[in-house]
């Protein structure tokens, strides 16, 4: 039975995230303390103590999910675990996939947190508030929400930004030209059009300047084959290239988050355990409804790293 380990992206944080991890394994502590020297602030305060306001804004949240993760994985291999020995894929949603790869060793933590600084400062500052915007589209073809997106753009951007499956796709791009795709996908039969509270339209080509910085940062950090292959958002195939996973991540930066296919990769690659590593559930609920076929599992606790210990052995 194939075993792959997924890594979860914004939204999914919450105060207090990672806090038990840090107080029964030492080893988990020093992620996040290494995070904090990497950033040179208290992020692990921000984390554990909120406000979630704070902890919310993209520059914060990715570093944030980020050292949760790492630490759940350091939790585990303080235990004898080996993510060589035991996972045949990682991947991550959005942001994630930069906690699948250093956790994979193809960074540090230091570096992956100083990344994800630059990446979340570069996402918000690529479009002047008010300008961008996104929305999830609940219960519509994918070929129905494409065609909302020609008709509304005019000569401005609006694209599918992530398509999580299980019926969901999100939109991103101009806010004008969102709100009319948003307002066409509901006429097309959507059950649910909702606008989202986020700060910038992600995943979109307004986010090019972005992806420019991403290339310069990438660049100038050191670099190491994974111990097991990623599997990339924009491509959804597995690598485990340095040079290979740099270029993807920079064209993730305005690419969509292909999370469905993922999904169905792994079903059709001999996956059947996903464990979602870091805080929350949400990629596991996303999983049950792309494939049923494939068990889920969570660690995000210091008891769900004992669980998953017993039946990873």
């Amino acid at each position: 039975m194939a075993v792959a380990f997924t890594f979860p992206g914004q939204g999914s944080q919450a105060v207090g995230m990672g806090k038990d991890l840090a107080d029964q394994f030492p080893e988990a502590r020093r992620v996040f303390e290494e995070v904090d020297a990497a950033l040179g602030e208290n992020l692990s305060k921000l984390i554990w103590e909120g406000p979630e306001e704070t902890l919310t804004l993209t520059a914060n949240a990715q570093p944030a999910l980020m050292a949760v993760s790492l630490a759940a994985m350091r939790a585990l291999e303080a235990r004898g675990f080996s993510l060589k020995d035991k996972v045949a894929y990682v991947a991550g949603h959005s942001l994630g996939e930069y906690s699948a790869l250093a956790a994979a060793g193809f960074v540090s933590v230091g570096d992956a947190a100083r990344l994800l600084r630059t990446r979340g400062n570069a996402m918000q500052a690529a479009v002047p508030a008010g300008e961008g915007a996104m929305a999830a589209i609940i219960g519509l073809e994918h070929a129905d929400v494409e065609a909302a997106c020609a008709q509304a753009a005019k000569g401005s951007v609006c694209q599918v930004a992530n398509d999580n499956g299980g019926g969901q796709l999100v939109i991103s791009g101009a806010k004008a030209a969102v709100e009319l795709a948003a307002k066409l996908c509901t006429e097309k039969g959507a059950k649910r059009a909702l606008m989202l509270q986020v700060s910038a339209p992600f995943h979109s080509a307004l986010m090019v300047p972005a992806a420019d910085i991403m290339r310069e940062a990438l660049a100038g950090v050191e670099r190491q084959a994974p111990v097991v292959p990623v599997v990339s958002n924009v491509t959804v195939t597995p690598t485990s290239d340095p040079d290979e996973i740099a270029r993807r991540l920079v064209q993730q930066v305005t690419g969509r988050v292909r999370w469905r296919e993922t999904v169905e990769w792994f079903g059709a690659n001999g996956v059947a355990m996903l464990y979602e590593v870091g805080a929350g559930k949400v990629l596991s609920g996303l999983a049950r409804r792309i494939n049923r076929d494939i068990a889920t599992g969570a660690i995000g606790t210091a008891a769900d790293v004992e669980a998953a210990l017993a039946a990873l052995a």
